[in-house]
């Protein structure tokens, strides 16, 4: 296995790059039109429902506008900082999990609660623009949180992670998006988790082996 120095970042920049560059693209848009492109590649009800599972890939390369410069550099530092650590299959793996699995349990959640009560959700959110790499983001910020060695920055970390996470979930105006926020890094935050004890056996396996 390579050392973490090994591997060198490119499929971040790559992404990061034509997610921006999309974005200023899809701006240029007529506005109804921005709407329905965005709209067609949502990870709402409305598509899921109908069947439209292509949109757990496509909503990852669509934002609703240009990303602020904080946070494209926050979303560069996270991503970039998972693929120089674990190289770029397992970071890509890391983001996508995190961002088709939030994807696909916050849609499961609108649905239970439609069941339940057709005020609970409405047309309105069931057809609501959702795209984005925060989803990814967030499992993949979850995911560095548990890896970091010392234990007691480890602790402070994944407790400031989830207090910043569970926050606006108490806010009058959350909204399912929060909710998935939340869900992607307590997601990123188990499989970081399971990497960061299987790569600790490796490591002693060929500790012990040397």
């Amino acid at each position: 296995m390579k050392a973490p120095s090994a591997y060198a970042p490119w499929l971040t920049p790559l992404y990061v790059g034509a997610v921006q560059l999309g974005a200023y693209a899809t701006a240029r848009l007529p506005a109804h039109r921005r709407a329905e492109l965005l709209r067609a590649h949502s990870t709402n009800v409305d598509n899921l429902r109908a069947g439209r599972w292509r949109t757990l890939a496509t909503s990852a390369v669509f934002v609703e506008s240009p990303l602020p410069a904080p946070y494209g550099l926050a979303l560069l530092a996270a991503l970039g900082t998972a693929e120089a650590a674990w190289g770029t299959r397992r970071a890509a793996g890391m983001f996508a999990a995190g961002h088709i699995g939030a994807s696909v349990l916050v849609y499961g959640g609108l649905r239970a609660a439609r069941a339940l009560s057709h005020q609970a959700v409405t047309p309105e959110t069931e057809r609501a623009v959702d795209v984005g790499a925060s989803y990814g983001f967030y499992a993949t910020v979850g995911a560095l949180a548990v890896s970091v060695p010392h234990r007691g920055a480890r602790a402070a970390a994944t407790a400031g992670l989830l207090a910043l996470g569970a926050g606006p979930m108490l806010s009058r105006r959350r909204d399912f998006t929060d909710a998935g926020h939340l869900t992607a890094l307590v997601l990123g935050m188990g499989a970081g988790a399971v990497f960061r004890k299987r790569l600790g056996r490796r490591l002693r396996v060929n500790a012990h082996a040397a």
